[in-house]
């Protein structure tokens, strides 16, 4: 059966500090690639039917150091979840503003809701509070059957 294998993109600043990063393109941070270098050692060399990145440099900057970037097709597709407004801001900035305010539950304002785990499980969006999703990390999402599953999640390296 088919696997979509899914793995996030390394550290950042603004991942570090818990800013929410959607459209601003930051470089991964030292510890980001080092963690590319982990993956590429994990994954050594597995061949894939397809592989596709995000446009933006966090991405496309694992995606190279963990040995895809000549064979990566970019997406625009795969951009990250768009936080709007709330770009930068780390939960306890916004909830200053909004107390008890939840990227699952409220409202992302000019920005959009995309939670692709969840949805392939069949649970609503507001699902996708139940899965920590950390930088450098690898998810797999497939078929036991015909029924979609979580094989792996949030994979570390270490």
């Amino acid at each position: 059966m088919a696997e979509l294998w899914l793995i996030r993109h390394g550290e950042t600043e603004w991942s570090l500090s818990g800013a929410h990063t959607s459209r601003t393109d930051i470089p991964l941070t030292d510890h980001g690639r080092r963690r590319a270098v982990e993956l590429k050692e994990f994954l050594g060399g597995k061949t894939f039917a397809a592989v596709l990145t995000s446009p933006m440099q966090r991405a496309r900057e694992t995606c190279a150091i963990a040995g895809y970037g000549d064979v990566a097709t970019v997406d625009e597709g795969l951009r990250e979840w768009d936080y709007g407004v709330y770009e930068g801001k780390t939960t306890p900035e916004i909830r200053k503003e909004h107390p008890g305010w939840s990227v699952w539950k409220d409202e992302i304002v000019g920005g959009e809701p995309r939670i692709l785990a969840a949805r392939w499980i069949g649970l609503p969006a507001t699902g996708g509070s139940l899965f920590g999703l950390g930088t450098g990390s690898l998810s797999v999402l497939a078929f036991e059957r015909e029924t979609r599953v979580i094989k792996r999640w949030n994979r570390e390296f270490e």
